[in-house]
């Protein structure tokens, strides 16, 4: 399993991704799934997958390919983000539909999911999700993230902390601990993390890190959140028996 997070501001955009891809009792394995296909003062494309490994990992030789053998059509000729969205959503049809047939006579799963952040010159930055279908959506001011993989224990602080507004070195804090969330509860999710942060605008990837196992950094946020999340669970009000005890209730009759 995975987790692979994009957050989309007015101030720019973070991209994140633990790097573990299966974990058992004694094999754990871990691969890339953060990638920058940007084009220096020019474009940032950053890529995030999720799914079946051999799928994504075609789908990433087709786009470094095309790259390389200067198509006209590659991550750095298309006129918008949406635009490459499809086309990377089109490299994902072609690798399922090469190996599908192979894969369910085995009965392998052959999804995968992928995030598309970017920056093209003249427009403002965006944020997709794309399916194994080819097919995408777009994050919105409404809803200003994306995940992929396993989502839901990273998910609560996205929806209480981040907006449109967020400022994007607020929005990196937050994925950092939406990921070590999920590491908490899910052992398929795990180190190394690595981070992206773009500032809107600036056409350079000058934010980037990877957090290994032990990090001192993700050892202290840990640590600072658990302590903040006890201290305001200390400081909820008890439940007031006594009151909600005498309040008329709706009869229940069972037969």
């Amino acid at each position: 399993m995975t987790y692979c997070l994009g957050i989309v501001t007015s101030d720019g955009l973070v991209l994140a991704a633990d790097s573990r891809t299966n974990a058992g009792v004694d094999y754990i394995s871990t691969y890339r799934k953060l990638y920058n296909f940007s084009k220096l003062g020019q474009r940032t494309l950053l890529l995030c997958t999720s799914g079946n490994l051999a799928i994504t990992q075609s789908v990433v030789h087709a786009l470094q390919r095309d790259l390389k053998a200067d198509a006209d059509e590659t991550l750095h000729t298309l006129p918008t983000m949406y635009d490459v969205a499809c086309y990377v959503g089109s490299k994902i049809r072609e690798a399922v539909a090469r190996e599908r047939p192979w894969l369910e006579k085995d009965r392998i799963d052959f999804s995968c999911n992928c995030l598309l952040g970017g920056q093209l010159m003249g427009d403002e930055p965006e944020l997709f999700l794309i399916y194994t279908q080819g097919n995408c959506i777009q994050a919105t001011r409404e809803t200003p993230f994306l995940q992929i993989g396993e989502t839901k224990y990273g998910k609560p602080i996205l929806d209480r902390i981040l907006n449109y507004e967020t400022l994007v070195e607020d929005a990196a804090k937050c994925a950092l601990l939406s990921i070590d969330s999920t590491m908490k509860s899910n052992i398929s999710v795990g180190p190394p993390i690595d981070l992206i942060m773009y500032k809107a605008n600036s056409f350079e990837v000058s934010h980037q890190l990877q957090l290994r196992v032990g990090d001192r950094y993700l050892v202290e946020i840990r640590k600072r959140w658990e302590v903040a999340l006890r201290d305001a669970f200390n400081h909820m009000p008890d439940i007031d028996w006594e009151c909600h005890m005498h309040q008329p209730q709706d009869e229940v009759y069972l037969d």
